[in-house]
């Protein structure tokens, strides 16, 4: 009786803490836009790329302040065993599976020197589209100027984070990969470092309200998978047929390690061997 009593409480507690925490989100993406971005653009003087840099690392840092404050508030415990293996990463596509909501804002918290592409209908979001236009995080908007922006960003060094999927995971639907990822990768040769992410219990899942908290308090983990180069797909006669084996071999690696269901012995294997092997 006492334990059903507590996880009620406590159940009901992550459901408020929730929905503070992303209230503190909106809030402080407005902060930001209104205060410390435009200092940081004066203190620029009109340096453009010193102004976005500055950007940039202002909002990792937010975002790692967020991610304490929903581990300190119990909405979520954190593991991202994948840190260490990405130090020193430059100009690499980031993948990753796409399970929950807060996916992007973990990656960006932790991966160096991380740029993502920006869904159009964010930069007219009154609480983010100031941060987002001071950061210089890609938009979608335009498809043809889109690659190049992106080719641009890989050769500063940046780190170009990218859902394959393009949209969250529908929980019981499998993934299916978009091409976007395997053609930039293999338009501008640059290696691409593959991430796994779990969200156990599943929590803030596509078409779900964020206020359906789970049982008990789910885990965001983040783990390294490998990398693999893609110039060793340049040897198709046609960009489009490389990105299709490129796209359809990350995708077949990608079920065999979501269906294995993190096993380590699974987690081990090389990306390289397990997708060209696929």
């Amino acid at each position: 009786m006492l334990l059903s009593l507590w996880q009620i409480i406590n159940r009901t507690w992550r459901r408020f803490a929730t929905g503070l925490c992303f209230a503190v989100f909106g809030l402080g993406g407005l902060l930001l836009s209104i205060t410390a971005l435009p200092a940081l653009a004066l203190l620029s003087n009109g340096n453009e790329r010193q102004r976005e840099v500055r950007a940039r690392c202002l909002v990792q840092m937010t975002f790692r302040w967020f991610i304490g404050i929903m581990k300190w508030t119990g909405v979520f415990n954190f593991d991202f065993n994948a840190t260490e293996q990405l130090k020193g990463t430059r100009g690499h596509v980031i993948i990753a599976n796409h399970p929950c909501l807060i996916d992007v804002v973990a990656l960006i918290s932790f991966v160096p020197n991380p740029d993502c592409v920006v869904k159009s209908h964010l930069w007219k979001n009154p609480f983010m589209r100031g941060v987002i236009r001071s950061t210089g995080y890609i938009s979608n908007e335009d498809p043809e100027g889109l690659v190049a922006d992106c080719e641009r960003s890989l050769a500063r060094g940046n780190n170009l984070i990218i859902f394959p999927e393009g949209t969250r995971t529908t929980p019981g639907k499998g993934i299916k990969f978009q091409r976007g990822a395997a053609h930039l990768a293999l338009r501008t040769r640059a290696k691409i470092t593959a991430l796994r992410v779990d969200c156990l219990p599943v929590t803030l899942i596509k078409n779900e309200a964020w206020y359906c908290a789970p049982e008990r308090k789910p885990t965001l983990s983040v783990r390294y998978l490998g990398e693999i180069d893609s110039a060793s797909y340049c040897d198709a006669e046609k960009l489009s047929i490389a990105a299709r084996q490129l796209t359809r071999d990350l995708q077949n690696y990608y079920e065999k390690v979501l269906e294995d269901d993190g096993k380590p012995e699974a987690r081990d294997q090389s990306l390289d061997y397990r997708v060209a092997g696929s």
